[in-house]
């Protein structure tokens, strides 16, 4: 039996559709008001009988910030899937980020220890390997190193691999995975699927930094491959392709049938706008972008996937594939 936590997220949602298309048997842990039927909607977008797929799913509401529950989810799993988390680059949310990050990965590697759960997933990113020299190549090797690019959600995650080793160290099975920047269908008004919207109402603007990216079908895929197989206590960067902001922003308008944008932002006037921003909280509404994503989109940062597709011999998805997909159903989802 498998147990997945942050089921009703973006990721969590497409690994419980992996995972059914499979025929395993999977216990999906919930919060108390999380909305389910994004998972069904998630399965509705790959398949005619997503009901009958959907209805194997077990589900238990539990918090990986409650012990008591954690230890009641995992009775009877043999292996746990990681994918609950906070994301956010607002620095007001550090607090929040560390606690839900770091102290809810360490009452679920504390919990898994204590049911001798087989094998753990754990879901990280690729910022938690520490930001790169421009032009360096990140590797599953890289060293973290402070640095003042270093989002508060990467220092987070960083934290949470620290709890995942010091599990290994004694004596859990585990995996960690750290995904670049994910495409795929979700929540239009949050996380990377909130590109295609803002691009869809038009936007003028890119910047010159570079990042990579992938599917979310491929880093489920590869998360269950790993699973699946002997490996155990290593890392892997999944990340389909480096691409410049620019290219990215074209390939997303263009398969939007929206205008590309033409102005590249100046960083002076893009510094300007996050501290303008920044005064929407002053009346309860979160900024669209914060002096973290700022940093990142004058910046360039190159992942190295090879450790994967050797590993798994594994072939990734282009991103201009990803895009078109992902298009598709914004526009099907607009239609509807």
């Amino acid at each position: 039996m498998i147990l997945v936590t942050g089921s009703t997220g973006f990721l969590g949602a497409h690994l419980l559709y992996e995972l059914i298309c499979k025929g395993l048997r999977v216990k999906a842990l919930y919060r108390k008001g999380s909305d389910i039927d994004f998972v069904r909607k998630t399965f509705s977008r790959y398949c005619t009988d997503f009901t009958k797929k959907f209805e194997p799913i077990q589900w238990i509401e539990g918090d990986i910030m409650d012990l008591y529950s954690l230890q009641e989810a995992l009775e009877g799993i043999d292996k746990v899937y990681h994918t609950a988390g906070k994301v956010s680059y607002n620095a007001t949310d550090k607090d929040v980020l560390l606690r839900v990050n770091q102290l809810g990965t360490q009452n679920l590697v504390n919990a898994c220890l204590d049911a001798k759960v087989k094998k753990l997933c754990h879901v990280s990113s690729v910022s938690a390997l520490g930001r790169s020299e421009q032009g360096e190549t990140i590797t599953e090797l890289h060293l973290w190193k402070t640095s003042r690019i270093n989002s508060y959600y990467a220092i987070s995650k960083y934290g949470a691999e620290r709890e995942v080793w010091r599990g290994v160290a004694e004596g859990l099975d585990a995996v960690i995975v750290n995904p670049s920047v994910i495409i795929g269908p979700g929540n239009w008004k949050s996380g990377s699927a909130k590109m295609f919207s803002t691009i869809y109402k038009w936007m003028p603007f890119y910047t010159p930094g570079t990042n990579g990216y992938v599917d979310v079908r491929d880093v489920a895929a590869i998360m269950v491959k790993l699973m699946e197989s002997d490996i155990k206590n290593e890392r892997f960067i999944v990340s389909s392709e480096d691409i410049p902001y620019r290219q990215l922003i074209w390939m997303i308008a263009q398969n939007l049938e929206r205008g590309k944008p033409f102005i590249r932002l100046p960083k002076i006037l893009a510094e300007i706008g996050w501290r303008l921003e920044y005064l929407k909280r002053i009346v309860g509404i979160d900024p669209t972008f914060t002096r973290e994503i700022v940093r990142s989109a004058f910046n360039k940062f190159y992942y190295d996937n090879q450790k994967a597709v050797k590993a798994l011999d594994f072939e990734y998805t282009p991103i201009e594939e990803s895009i078109k997909n992902t298009a598709r159903i914004f526009l099907d989802d607009r239609k509807g």
